[in-house]
């Protein structure tokens, strides 16, 4: 059994950057942690209705996902680069040496949002081998509109890929539960935009994203 710590910056993140792997490692029994960094409260300008429907959908979305535990730090959304770097590493640790994780799911490195940036530095910061030796592996996830607006030189070129082809139904299921977040095209968090981005990813290492019934050679794994 491995223990799995996904980290977002605003909740949503995670479900759109690794959404059907943390399916896949939930049906595999392993434990699944989640630190969420940012949150909409009253005291950073938001109404209580927004409050109330971000906690709501947090935690709707940690049951899907059966969540061992749930971690929201609630610092101010778009500003956590206002925040001291030595006060987020302290907070990040204490989380990571709680759960000692064996996988590790962070930003990309060079994420357009501010607050991605923050939080992949402060990440990165937490993961040395000579502190928390637990850490087995790290991982950067791809994230609908941040890491596809990216500067081209620096764009994300993944060296990993999961099938997720049994969980792509139900990852856009759960980034539904974010109803503020999804609109149509061409804005870029929607369930075409989604579907489309595991395709396109499928495509880049010869997989079949979801076997055709009617083309029963086209298997969904991997071909070597």
């Amino acid at each position: 059994m491995k223990k799995i710590l996904v980290v977002s910056p605003h909740a949503d993140d995670e479900t759109l950057g690794a959404g059907g792997y943390l399916l896949k490692h939930r049906d595999l029994k392993d434990e699944i942690y989640w630190l969420n960094v940012t949150n909409a409260r009253t005291e950073y300008g938001y109404t209580e209705k927004e409050q109330y429907d971000g906690v709501n959908q947090t935690q709707k979305v940690s049951e899907r996902y059966g969540m061992k535990k749930f971690y929201d730090l609630c610092l101010e959304p778009a500003a956590l680069d206002k925040y001291d770097k030595s006060f987020l590493i302290n907070k990040f640790s204490e989380i990571i040496k709680e759960v000692e994780p064996n996988i590790v799911i962070i930003l990309f490195q060079f994420d357009v949002h501010s607050d991605h940036k923050v939080v992949f530095e402060t990440m990165y910061s937490c993961t040395k081998s000579f502190r928390y030796p637990y850490v087995e592996m790290i991982l950067s996830m791809e994230i609908l509109s941040e890491t596809d607006y990216a500067v081209s030189t620096q764009g994300f070129s993944p060296n990993l890929y999961v099938d997720i082809s049994e969980y792509i139904d139900e990852k856009v299921s759960i980034m539904n539960e974010y109803e503020n977040e999804i609109k149509p095209s061409p804005f870029p968090r929607n369930e075409d935009a989604i579907r489309g981005l595991a395709k396109f990813r499928a495509a880049a290492c010869n997989v079949c994203p979801r076997p055709p019934r009617d083309n029963p050679g086209c298997s969904g794994q991997r071909r070597s």
